[in-house]
C-alpha cells in the first residue's frame, strides 16, 4: 500500500478505539466458546432461537441505532449513549 492511501478516512483514537473494541469483543466471544462451548439456541421474548452469536449481533446493531437517534434528537456528546447501549446489550444477552 503506498504512503497516504488511508488519509481520507477519519482515524481518531476515538475511531480506532471503536474498532478495537469490536475486535476485542469477537475475540472475547471466540474464546468464550472455545471455553464452553454451548452457546445452543435460547428462546428469548422475541419467539426466536438466538445465540452468543446472534445477541452480539443484535446487540451491535442495536448500539448503532441507539447512537444515531442520539444524535438525532439530543446531540453531542455520546457518552450517555454508549451507556444506553450498554444497558441494551446486558438486557439482549438476559432477555433474547
Amino acid at each position: 500500500m503506498e504512503p497516504g492511501a488511508m488519509d481520507w478516512m477519519a482515524w481518531t483514537w476515538q475511531t480506532a478505539s471503536f474498532f478495537g473494541f469490536i475486535a476485542a469483543m469477537l475475540v472475547v466471544m471466540t474464546v468464550w466458546e472455545l471455553r464452553a462451548p454451548g452457546g445452543n439456541p435460547r428462546r428469548g421474548v422475541l419467539g426466536i432461537d438466538t445465540t452468543r452469536g446472534d445477541r452480539l449481533f443484535v446487540s451491535l446493531l442495536a448500539a448503532a441505532f441507539v447512537h444515531l437517534l442520539w444524535l438525532a434528537f439530543i446531540g453531542m456528546p455520546l457518552w450517555p449513549a454508549t451507556l444506553v447501549s450498554v444497558a441494551v446489550a446486558v438486557l439482549i444477552f438476559r432477555y433474547v
